[in-house]
C-alpha cells in the first residue's frame, strides 16, 4: 500500500531525464544509441553551417566528443536534440571563427530576395527526378544564403525546430529568429529563380 502510494507521487522518469542520468554515467550503449539516433540530423546541420562534407564530418566528431566531455552538464530540462545541436552550433562557430575572424552574428543582413517554397515528392519517377534536381538547386541556393541565415533556415525547415528552440540554441531572441528566417527566406529567391545573390 505504501509503495503504491509513494510510486504515484513519483512522477515516470522521461526519456530526457534518463539520457542525462545515462550521460553522467558515460553509458557507452545510450551514446551509441544516440549517435544512430541523431546522426543525419547532426551531421545534415553541420553540413549546411560548414558548405563541406568533410569539415561536417570533422565536425561531426568534434560534436559527439564534447558530448561524452560534457555528458555531465545535462540535466534532461530541455530537449536533447537542442542540446545537441547547441553543441554542434559551437563547434561550427568556433571552426568559423578560426577560419574567418567574424562571427555568424557580426555577419551582416542582405537586403534583397524573396520567399523559398519547398520542394514537395511525387510518386511518378519524373516528379522523383525533378524533386532530385530541385532538392539540388536548392542546395546550391542555400550555400550563397550568408551563414547567418542559413543556419535557421536549415534548422527551421529541415530540422522542424520551433523558434523558441532554435533562439534557445543559437543564444539570440526569438524576434531575432524571425527576422533572420524571414531574410533568408528572401535571399533564396535569386538563387532559385536563376538570378544572382
Amino acid at each position: 500500500m505504501i509503495a503504491t502510494a509513494f510510486s504515484s507521487l513519483v512522477p515516470m522518469e522521461t526519456e530526457e531525464s534518463q539520457i542525462a542520468r545515462g550521460l553522467r554515467r558515460r553509458d557507452p550503449d545510450l551514446l551509441d544509441a544516440l549517435i544512430e539516433q541523431y546522426q543525419h540530423r547532426l551531421l545534415r546541420y553541420l553540413l549546411h553551417l560548414a558548405g563541406n562534407r568533410a569539415v561536417a564530418e570533422d565536425l561531426f566528431q568534434e560534436t559527439w566528443l564534447r558530448v561524452l566531455e560534457k555528458g555531465h552538464q545535462y540535466d534532461g530540462r530541455n530537449r536533447f536534440v537542442t542540446w545537441l545541436m547547441s553543441i554542434g552550433h559551437n563547434v561550427a562557430i568556433d571552426y568559423l571563427r578560426k577560419r574567418n575572424p567574424r562571427s555568424l552574428d557580426e555577419m551582416k543582413d542582405p537586403e534583397d530576395g524573396a520567399p523559398f517554397e519547398p520542394v514537395a515528392d511525387g510518386p511518378s519517377p519524373f516528379d522523383l527526378a525533378l524533386a532530385q534536381q530541385q532538392h539540388e538547386m536548392f542546395d546550391a541556393a542555400l550555400g550563397q544564403v550568408p551563414a547567418i541565415f542559413r543556419e535557421v533556415l536549415v534548422l527551421r525547415f529541415q530540422e522542424q525546430m520551433k523558434l523558441e528552440e532554435i533562439a534557445q540554441l543559437i543564444h539570440i531572441p526569438v524576434a531575432t529568429v524571425k527576422t533572420r528566417l524571414y531574410r533568408g527566406v528572401m535571399a533564396l529567391r535569386p538563387a532559385l529563380t536563376g538570378g544572382a545573390l
